[in-house]
């Protein structure tokens, strides 16, 4: 209880910053008249109030924050604040005269904060303009990361944060450190997100969005979490122009965020090229985009300028995590959608906006993997681990291979409680690796066409799991589970 008690103060802070964020869709409501004003300053209202409670209520356990403490928030936030987000949501669709559950209310914060990008709404076009503001604004924040926001807040209120962003930040770069402060580096992290956020709706406005639909894209675009406003999702629109916008910041996306902040500081853009994962990370989504054109134009399904045109964006989308969809790509030679799944797991990277294990953690693995092949022919070599011409510590190479395991154990035992639904097998695996993977659409029944409507409120729920697992990249959540933590 003693470290639990200073968690739920900090988690009260964070709780009035995700109050204030609802400023957004309320301006959207009132200035739009969507009919459903009144909804966000009592959804508002309550966060608040919550949020007072336990930040004033908790004042005597004021501290700095332990590595043991950044772990219990982290999760205890990720889980505690859908809860506020899934308010307004649910308070909508009641005035709207189509109420939801608490699942399917819970199910879409979830999915916009870990930007997923799943749904369980139909008739987005029809929609309160203020809900699918909220919806696609919950993916921008979820982003970054709104932790990470906080750690360039907390030292004002007198919480240290770098065991936050070391608790938070993805992939095997927490303890990444880009100025001499960690607030800075928070800081520095969010300028670079929200100057790539700007030209992207820029972007999409001089294209031919409406401001708020190139607003609201963007949000989905930078964070890569695909939520639309639109049923058809980016296929609304039908524009080369827009998908290859959407296909620029997506790429752009889904690299390393700390290789722009470091080229802006030192104004010299060429050595991000010389960054291995970014390398790889690029690499691999437009191999992956050729590959899947020159497939559907040899099976005939297309000419080759839109076997191009739709295999780029469609694998990119996917396999960034994104999820946008422009077709129904389940229509297509089976091999392209089940590529598309396998590289949403590995085509981001560190430090991005990206879901799935990442690349870095590939690089690590296949050069382990390559020394152990050495080794076996020349078993008394010295070859250590080297990526990007640095050598990996045995820890970090330790910790890649803790994580696939954990990673591999949780996709397997999550399919299996859902095939124990009845769930046929091809939806089942892939609504697991969809949701830890932060994707969104899956196979079967989960395709673009479809939502994750179709599923019972149980399978839901397993979903929803997997899609925090996923942000939390599992072994943060893991380690509450032993008791090794909770022994001091």
């Amino acid at each position: 209880m003693r470290d639990v008690l200073p968690v739920l103060r900090v988690l009260g802070m964070l709780l009035l910053l995700f109050a204030l964020s609802m400023l957004v869709p309320w301006a959207t409501s009132y200035y739009q008249r969507d009919g459903v004003t009144l909804v966000w300053p009592m959804a508002m209202g309550l966060t608040a109030l919550l949020g007072v409670a336990l930040w004033w209520g908790l004042f005597p356990f004021k501290q700095d924050l332990q590595p043991r403490h950044g772990v219990i928030l982290v999760t205890v936030a990720w889980v505690s604040l859908p809860l506020c987000g899934a308010l307004p949501i649910w308070g909508v669709m009641f005035v709207q005269g189509a109420p939801i559950s608490v699942t399917h209310a819970y199910f879409e914060a979830v999915s916009g904060l870990t930007t997923t990008g799943a749904t369980v709404l139909s008739g987005l076009d029809a929609l309160p303009v203020s809900l699918n503001m909220w919806r696609t604004f919950l993916q921008w924040m979820g982003g970054m990361g709104i932790l990470i926001l906080a750690v360039a807040l907390l030292p004002l209120l007198g919480v240290g944060g770098s065991q936050l962003f070391r608790a938070e930040a993805a992939g095997p770069i927490k303890d990444t450190k880009l100025t001499p402060r960690m607030a800075g580096t928070a800081k520095g992290l969010w300028g670079v997100y929200s100057l790539f956020s700007i030209a992207c709706a820029v972007a999409f406005w001089l294209g031919g969005m409406a401001p708020l639909d190139a607003v609201m894209h963007m949000f989905a675009t930078v964070s890569l979490g695909g939520l639309s406003p639109h049923d058809a999702s980016f296929g609304f629109f039908q524009s080369p122009l827009l998908e290859g916008i959407a296909l620029i910041f997506m790429l752009l996306a889904s690299c390393n965020f700390a290789l722009y902040f470091i080229a802006l500081r030192k104004g010299n853009w060429r050595t991000l090229w010389n960054d291995p994962e970014m390398r790889a990370t690029i690499g691999v989504l437009l191999g992956g985009g050729v590959l899947v054109a020159l497939l559907l134009w040899a099976k005939g399904v297309y000419g080759p300028l839109e076997a191009l045109r739709y295999g780029m964006f469609q694998v990119v989308s996917v396999a960034t995590t994104t999820g946008f969809a422009t077709t129904d790509y389940l229509t297509w030679p089976v091999f392209a959608p089940v590529l598309m799944l396998f590289l949403s797991g590995v085509a981001t990277s560190a430090g991005s906006t990206g879901g799935g294990i990442k690349m870095m953690r590939m690089l690590i693995l296949f050069q382990q993997a390559r020394r152990e092949m050495t080794r076996l022919v020349h078993p008394r070599a010295v070859q250590p681990v080297v990526v990007g011409g640095k050598v990996i510590e045995h820890p970090m190479i330790f910790s890649v291979l803790a994580f696939m395991l954990v990673y591999g154990a949780t996709i397997i035992v999550l399919s299996m409680v859902l095939l124990l639904t009845d769930l046929d097998p091809v939806t089942a695996f892939s609504a697991v690796v969809a949701s830890v993977h932060c994707t969104g659409p899956g196979l079967g029944a989960l395709g673009p066409a479809s939502n994750y409507a179709v599923l019972t409120d149980f399978q839901i729920w397993v979903c929803t799991l997997g899609m925090l697992l996923g942000r939390l990249e599992i072994l943060s959540f893991m380690a509450l589970l032993t008791p090794a933590f909770w022994r001091r």
